[in-house]
């Protein structure tokens, strides 16, 4: 097994700038951390190049390739207060989107917030959801909070980066109705059927959805609340209108 000791290490400072968006950018690859995620990762689909761990044995059942670190690169590589002691490094890959828009998807409008993106992928894939969509403006897929926050739902359920006017229109070619969260001109989401394919489109969490891409949505719906409530989580409406919305999906 290999073995690196220091964290200023040639290669530990590569992998140290895939903590940043353009050093993702740059090499294609993304950081994993945690047992759990790391495991979700190996599960799925994505390429592991490599794991980093500091446990001296073999990660548990796996033919990737291991490098054993110190302590003293794990810390340095870690972005939590208590490393599990393993790290992946995965490769990234764009998502294509299917020809035949089926299902429910979420589209997100500038969501900023890692937490919210992540729970929101996490909630979809809960739901039976097909798919969700990052629009401009919208927090980096692949930064840790956001993986954290998927719990590894990210791994099991296409998430797309894309332009929201580009898929709205493909949404409509399509006959798929696309309901916007708006607080005013809108009805009540529990006036809207459950239907089996739809768009969900949610919106930055002080501004909302942007009036232009409200201006598109086939109806403006919102969730009633106790008068003294200021706002919803978006991630927290995004549940509630996903557990509306999905009809018939299988339960396991």
């Amino acid at each position: 097994m290999i073995q690196i000791e220091s964290p200023k290490n040639e290669q530990v400072i590569k992998w140290k700038k895939l903590h940043t968006k353009k050093g993702r950018a740059q090499t294609g690859c993304f950081l994993v951390e945690g047992i759990h995620l790391v495991e979700e990762a190996l599960r799925s689909s994505w390429i592991v190049e490599t794991i980093l761990t500091t446990n001296v044995a073999p990660f548990p059942g796996e033919k990737t390739r291991v490098v054993h670190v110190s302590e003293r690169v794990m810390k340095e590589l870690s972005e939590t207060k208590s490393p599990q002691g393993v790290i992946a490094i995965c490769r990234k890959k764009e998502m294509t989107p299917q020809s035949k828009l089926t299902g429910i998807y979420v589209l997100c409008d500038r969501i900023q917030d890692p937490g919210n993106v992540g729970t929101i992928i996490r909630t979809a894939l809960a739901a039976g959801a097909s798919g969700v969509v990052l629009g401009a403006g919208s927090v980096d897929l692949f930064h840790a909070k956001v993986i954290r926050a998927t719990q590894g739902a990210f791994f099991h359920l296409p998430v797309y980066h894309g332009v929201l006017t580009e898929w709205i229109e493909s949404f409509q070619t399509q006959r798929v109705p696309i309901y916007g969260t708006s607080l005013h001109d809108a009805v009540s989401y529990k006036q809207v059927s459950p239907i089996s394919d739809v768009a969900l489109l949610l919106g930055n969490e002080g501004e909302g959805v942007d009036a232009s891409l409200l201006k598109q949505v086939d109806k403006k719906v919102y969730i009633p609340q106790h008068p003294k409530a200021e706002s919803l989580n978006v991630a927290v409406a995004c549940g509630i209108f996903l557990y509306h919305f999905m009809k018939d999906m299988p339960v396991k």
